[in-house]
């Protein structure tokens, strides 16, 4: 019988040592394939009227989206302000003047000036929202006219919808909701409902939908339709999901979800919030301050009930000073239609 040589045995070796790779690699790569082939088949969009609205847009597809983890802005959140400097806003379709924006039409008294906000950022967002023109009535969801209408000093460009849900809280969500979306920050944009359950868009857009019995709400992957239905674009999709996010959730759950927030501390974006049944929140949407003396004034937006268009608040404190509001305000805050306390406000 033959001996075998050291070649033989090497090449043994290599044969014994590299076979149980070559197995696992083999049985992987169909189930690698048939997971790129299902991620393909889901990440196809009704629409693709996002890519119109950013410069050189990144959006995540579904199935690329951990939950899980925070997101920070990335460039994509600068391509919101074209170089004209004005955002585009989804919701409206046939654009707005420049001379409408809030930071244009409302400048702060005497000896005060606007705080510096990060370009792009959530406060820059909301310091330049677009107002209706003049001082028009607030309207609620059904056309009609809100009873009280001198809580007021201007109205926002913003639709209300159709339905009695974009209530006070609901228009915070809204407008938070609405800049992340367009920041394409999606995993950001997440909401408890009233039962503890976690409503996260990223789940949403992935195909999965909210589904309640009794208390208890679960996800559910969305039915197929049958038959041939209207296509819709992405951000009529994203609105579907605010609905749902309107409908089961509210002050009550949002307050719990927010974070204390010293007045002192105070930034655009902070929310003064009684979480209850019911209960109010209102937004900060622009800040001022006093360069010598340090003082920081502050606007405040709120939606009410029934659903209404959310509106600039009017200062009833002080008519020389409304709209503006000073953080100076003691321990209570009285704005035309709720008093908060100065433990109220809360921040995301």
């Amino acid at each position: 019988m033959k001996k075998p040589t050291i070649y033989a045995l090497i090449s043994l070796f290599f044969i014994l040592s590299c076979t149980p790779n070559e197995q696992q690699d083999s049985q992987r790569l169909p189930i690698e394939l048939a997971t790129r082939q299902t991620l393909e088949t889901q990440t196809e969009k009704p629409d693709s009227i996002l890519a119109n609205n950013l410069t050189n847009p990144q959006e995540d597809t579904p199935e690329q989206t951990n939950t899980n983890q925070q997101e920070e802005p990335t460039e994509d959140v600068l391509a919101l302000k074209p170089q004209n400097g004005r955002y585009r806003f989804n919701w409206l379709k046939d654009g707005y003047s420049a001379d409408d924006m809030l930071v244009n039409r409302v400048p702060p008294p005497q000896r005060y000036e606007r705080t510096r906000v990060a370009p792009a950022s959530f406060g820059d967002w909301l310091r330049n929202l677009p107002l209706k023109k003049g001082n028009p009535n607030v309207m609620l969801y059904n056309g009609s006219p809100k009873g009280n209408q001198s809580a007021h000093a201007a109205v926002f460009n913003v639709d209300v919808g159709n339905q009695d849900l974009q209530q006070c809280a609901d228009a915070v969500m809204r407008l938070r909701s609405e800049y992340l979306y367009q920041a394409s920050l999606f995993n950001q944009i997440q909401y408890n409902f009233t039962n503890g359950f976690t409503a996260n868009y990223a789940k949403w857009r992935s195909g999965y939908r909210p589904v309640t019995k009794g208390n208890k709400t679960t996800w559910a992957k969305k039915p197929k339709t049958k038959g041939k239905s209207k296509p819709i674009t992405a951000y009529d999709d994203f609105k579907l999901y605010l609905t749902d996010v309107f409908r089961y959730a509210g002050s009550l759950s949002l307050s719990k979800e927010m974070k204390p927030i010293d007045i002192a501390d105070m930034h655009i974006g902070d929310v003064f919030i009684k979480g209850g049944t019911p209960g109010h929140a209102i937004i900060v949407v622009d800040m001022a301050q006093n360069p010598q003396t340090g003082e920081k004034l502050f606007l405040l937006a709120q939606s009410y009930m029934p659903a209404q268009d959310i509106q600039l608040l009017n200062n009833p404190n002080n008519n020389g000073l409304s709209p503006w509001y000073s953080t100076n305000f003691g321990e209570t805050l009285r704005t035309p239609e709720w008093t908060f306390g100065r433990n109220d406000l809360k921040r995301f």
